[in-house]
């Protein structure tokens, strides 16, 4: 059975728009694929949380990859958000702007990682009765 409107599921922090086999969109397990990949997830890992194993990923992200015209995830991932598949959950960017503290959290102050050594202090040692003079 064929849903004639387009239907959407979020997986690894991506929204993603699937639809029917022939519509033009890809189907609900490809769309998880390409989220878990957008999400910078191996095929692996997104075995895992889809509880299935990977070469099933991996069978999946290659008709997705054949699908959009793309050899490797990243070029299916900016194909995917061009063509409106999939796009990233805005969450994180409202939580980082209702911090009050964000330019403070946004600037880490310099350390110093090399102590200034300088020729008196060197000579002040070696006056002291330093043993490695």
């Amino acid at each position: 059975m064929q849903s004639p409107t387009t239907q959407h599921v979020t997986f690894a922090g991506w929204r993603c728009q699937y639809g029917a086999r022939k519509s033009g969109l890809p189907t609900l397990v490809q769309a998880q694929v390409a989220a878990g990949l957008a999400a910078g997830l191996t095929q692996k890992e997104i075995a895992k949380l889809r509880g299935v194993s990977p070469a099933s990923v991996r069978t999946v992200a290659e008709a997705l990859y054949s699908h959009l015209g793309a050899y490797r995830a990243a070029a299916a991932v900016a194909e995917g958000m061009k063509r409106g598949w999939i796009a990233p959950l805005l969450v994180a960017l409202l939580i980082s702007g209702i911090n009050p503290d964000m330019d403070a959290m946004r600037h880490r102050q310099p350390t110093r990682t090399r102590t200034h050594s300088s020729v008196t202090a060197r000579i002040n040692q070696r006056l002291d009765g330093s043993l490695f003079a």
